[in-house]
């Protein structure tokens, strides 16, 4: 989908490629007229902060039956006048359209009709177009038509389509656009001797729009040819100009009918049948083959024509793509994406301290909600003793519902309610069968508000969660907290035109229960408040010290930017912070707290097309941050460059350069130590992407100053052999290395410099090979079958096991060659099982042994789903999800051939699913 302005940091490759950026300069071309040109409605006004006049369209009442074949012949559209005068974006910004395009509107009681008209030059030969999914991004010509449905200069709602008639469109409930938002609505296009056109009949029960018994809303039209690589737009604005909402056009006199269908819903029926590999020998509760019937329905209901309620119950998310497989060795929680449909969808209006960057390396937005949190596997242990146990892999979801929506007046609200059953697990333990309570009856409560003021340049917002847990269980209760509440608070201020920013949030957060419970979260990898050389604070309303007895955690947080986000030169400075207390991770994703980040940037971006390039960016900055000691944690120096060139290939790269620095999380949870200094070096390159065959790579190398180097190289190629086929590999290898990889502590009492305790480092060596594929093949817009498989292999190996000197230093001795003795202990064929070692020789410190790390990891993930959309909104799915994996302890070298017969080798797990849901209106 089009921005309101082409920002630099997508450049970058930090957001996804949306429809309408798949523009880049072309060579110019002599501006042609694809028609005859009509005179465009007269312009009402200007533009706020602008002297380009405002275009202007008028609706016009439908009086007649329009067939929609994607024609235009019918005689009512030749009744309405015309919305034209495009202008460029791309390739030369501010030129006239080459190719004409004519956008009219008619409405009746029921919905909202648009008929397009997109002349080429070429006629016929000139269109290019390709079947793609619905939302998916097209290599093709396409139209997008953006309105802001209560003309408060803030919301967008978007509708697009290419020749071959494939939807895509995207709500926006914050200041991102949602594609997963799929409304019932309907398009037909043509393909003739003048070019394209295409016809639209959106329901006016699909759009939010205010009570008013005629409408003047927002609008924006844009249109790429794809053969010209040309981005026009009907109300236009620079590449350098801020853009946005407040620069749309205008269409008036929509009258909307007051007996509008007003509710949806869409129940399903699911029949899965599982082919597991075989389980443990014994195990009891392993059923390799099972089969499920599933019921439920999803609930959409507008309360009012701004406010919609969206209700689940027994929500099924089958059809969801599996997650990738990763080999984390770090003290963090990877992050997964959120794929699940009713989450996801309208999911930006619960968005909360969104972190804007031109270039961020290692810092996270101050997040409020996710997701994933509900439903997630559950959490409570098992009793010591357990030999075999039934767990469920996920918890149940008893029933969702969210209110949104937003008025004329400026109000978004969002309000999400979720509740998720008590799951058990059967066990046996020595005495017997057993069950065990493995995660509570809760309760998850998202409120969102916001308030946009002065015409979309200033919002003012505030968030509350809340999670409430019912647990009896003793266990449960040792681990869990009973609650946990969190508030933040957030703006966004344009100002000059939008040409200056300054955003930011804060968050206060809450979290009560048991002391063990609250133990293991003072403990955790977030914050590590045990620590021995911890300059402990106090633990009143925030805390800041290790309490054994504490039964609650409570802290804050901010965010705040400034920056110039308009013109050639951009500049932007920004402070990020997590007091030590601040935990969030029962409803949001936090990695760690207690830090000060600060960052700032130059930015410069040359858009106009010179003799050798299309458009250059170019950043320069530095950042730091420090814990709530003071420990210098990280600082960094950092560089970037991209070029397009005139055949629309793109190269780039950046480095980053760090000095030695203070690390308070290497020993996990021991003494700060020194991390020593590290240089990363970053390039890619990518062709020019509308071709039938388009490829990217990218090399890293980053090395420090213990001589530890990895490397990786990545890349992928794009095929599409045919108009409707798309087939994309991305192989991806990096090995990743250490000095200090962190392996084990163990209790010594001669170690008086770390309070006791002996922590074993080492140096690591990580190999990981993947390739992701995916093939889409679209039969029609409404039938399609993806294909994801992942195949990947990881292979990890420590050695030269060591400990630090000191702490805070750099310093390390590494085991029988510096101090001490270290042994090998090998099984009959020859693999090291453990390690003895004796830190100190003949001193005083006693002998430890430690278990080989070394390990080898195969694995082979994937799913196929066909989907079908048989009539508009109701849809069957077919699913096939397979996984298979191998863990070798001992196998700790990449080897193509052995790696991929132990992963033929390995039973799979087979799931395979049939679901049908049914659409309703009423």
């Amino acid at each position: 989908m089009a921005p309101d302005r082409f920002r630099a940091p997508a450049l970058l490759g930090y957001c996804a490629a949306a429809w309408a950026l798949l523009a880049a300069d072309p060579a110019p071309l002599a501006a042609q007229n694809g028609g005859p040109r009509e005179r465009a409605a007269p312009a009402a006004s200007t533009h706020a902060g602008h002297d380009r006049p405002t275009p202007l369209l008028r609706a016009a009442q439908r009086t007649a039956p329009i067939r929609l074949d994607g024609r235009l012949d019918e005689p009512a559209w030749q009744a309405t006048a015309a919305g034209n005068g495009f202008t460029q974006q791309r390739p030369t910004d501010g030129a006239p359209a080459t190719q004409q395009t004519d956008i009219r509107m008619l409405f009746d009681d029921e919905a909202l009709y648009i008929g397009a008209r997109m002349y080429d030059s070429l006629g016929r030969a000139g269109v290019r177009t390709q079947l793609v999914r619905r939302d998916q991004e097209p290599q093709s010509d396409f139209l997008q038509l953006i309105f802001d449905t209560f003309h408060d200069h803030v919301g967008r709602t978007m509708f697009a389509v290419n020749p071959s008639g494939v939807k895509g469109d995207a709500g926006q409930a914050s200041a991102y656009m949602d594609p997963s938002w799929d409304p019932v609505w309907e398009v037909a296009t043509s393909i003739d001797s003048l070019g394209w056109s295409a016809e639209f009949r959106i329901p006016f029960s699909q759009l939010r729009f205010s009570p008013a018994p005629e409408q003047t809303w927002g609008l924006q039209v844009w249109r790429y040819v794809q053969r010209l690589n040309e981005m026009s737009m009907w109300s236009y604005w620079s590449q350098t100009d801020a853009g946005g909402v407040s620069q749309f056009g205008h269409v008036e006199g929509i009258r909307t009918g007051t007996d509008r269908k007003r509710g949806e819903l869409l129940p399903y029926v699911v029949g899965q049948v599982d082919a597991l590999r075989p389980g443990p020998a014994g195990d009891p509760f392993y059923d390799p083959n099972a089969q499920t019937l599933r019921v439920g329905a999803d609930v959409k209901y507008r309360l009012s024509p701004s406010l919609t309620l969206d209700a689940t119950i027994n929500p099924d998310f089958g059809q969801v793509e599996v997650d990738p497989a990763v080999v984390n060795l770090s003290a963090f929680e990877t992050f997964f994406q959120e794929r699940r449909p009713f989450f996801v969808e309208g999911g930006g209006i619960f968005s909360f301290g969104s972190f804007n960057c031109y270039f961020c390396s290692n810092v996270s937005s101050l997040s409020l909600f996710y997701s994933r949190r509900i439903g997630r596997q559950p959490q409570g242990p098992l009793p010591q003793g357990t030999r075999y146990h039934d767990t469920p892999n996920a918890t149940s979801i008893l029933g969702a519902a969210k209110v949104t929506g937003r008025s004329r007046s400026g109000w978004s609200v969002g309000m999400l309610n979720a509740m998720t059953g008590s799951e058990s697990a059967r066990l046996i333990l020595p005495g017997g069968p057993a069950t065990q309570e493995v995660e509570p009856f809760s309760n998850y409560f998202v409120g969102r508000v916001k308030r946009d003021l002065r015409r979309g340049n200033l919002t003012l917002g505030a968030i509350g969660t809340s999670v409430v847990r019912q647990m009896d269980d003793p266990l449960l209760r040792e681990r869990l907290p009973v609650h946990a509440e969190a508030l933040g608070l957030d703006w966004n201020w344009f100002w000059k035109s939008r040409r200056y920013r300054f955003m930011g949030s804060v968050a206060a957060s809450n979290v009560s229960g048991e002391a063990p419970a609250i133990q293991r979260l003072q403990r955790s990898s977030a914050r590590y408040f045990q620590r021995p050389d911890r300059e402990h604070g106090s633990n009143g309303l925030f805390s800041d010290a290790w309490d054994p007895e504490a039964t609650r955690l409570g802290g804050y947080a901010a965010y705040a930017r400034v920056g110039k986000e308009a013109g050639d030169w951009l500049w932007e400075a920004a402070v990020n912070l997590r007091s030590p207390g601040f935990e969030v991770n029962d409803l949001a994703f936090l990695n760690r707290a207690d830090y000060v980040w600060m960052n700032a940037n130059l930015f410069r971006q040359f858009t106009r097309p010179t003799g050798w390039y299309r458009s250059a960016f170019f950043i320069a900055g530095a950042q730091q941050q420090v814990n709530w000691d003071g420990d210098l944690t990280d600082r960094q120096l950092h560089g970037f460059a991209r070029f397009q060139f005139l055949n629309y290939w793109s190269l780039g790269g950046f480095v980053i350069r760090r000095p030695e620095t203070d690390d308070d999380r290497a020993l996990r949870g021991g003494p700060v130590v020194r991390r020593p200094a590290n240089t990363f070096i970053r390039t890619f390159a990518e062709t020019d992407t509308r071709q039938a065959v388009s490829f990217e790579l990218g090399f890293s190398t980053g090395t420090d100053a213990e001589g530890a180097r990895g490397y990786g190289v990545g890349g992928g190629i794009t095929v599409r052999p045919a108009s409707n086929v798309q087939l994309s590999l991305r192989p991806d290898w990096n090995r990743s290395a250490s000095s200090q990889q962190y392996v084990t502590a163990v209790a010594d009492p001669t170690a008086t410099d770390f309070g006791g305790r002996r922590y074993v480092v080492s140096d690591l060596r990580q190999d990981d090979l993947s390739l992701n594929t995916r093939l889409n093949v679209t039969f029609s817009p409404t039938l399609t079958l993806e294909l994801f498989a992942q195949p990947f292999v990881s292979s990890v190996n420590y050695e030269r096991f060591k400990e630090f000197d000191a702490p805070r230093t750099t310093r390390k001795r590494v085991y029988g060659e510096d101090r001490g003795t270290i042994t090998e202990a090998r099984n009959a064929s020859g693999d090291i099982t453990h390690y003895v070692i004796d830190p100190d020789g003949p001193g005083a410190a006693q002998p430890f042994q430690l278990g080989n790390p070394d390990f080898g990891f195969r694995s082979l993930r994937g799913n196929a789903v066909l989907r079908w959309e048989y009539r508009p909104g109701s849809t069957v799915f077919f699913v096939w999800t397979q996984d298979r994996s191998h863990l070798g302890p001992f196998d700790d070298r990449l080897s193509l051939g052995s790696d991929w017969r132990a992963l033929r080798a390995a039973s799979p797990n087979n799931i395979f699913l049939v679901k049908v849901n049914y659409w309703l209106n009423f």
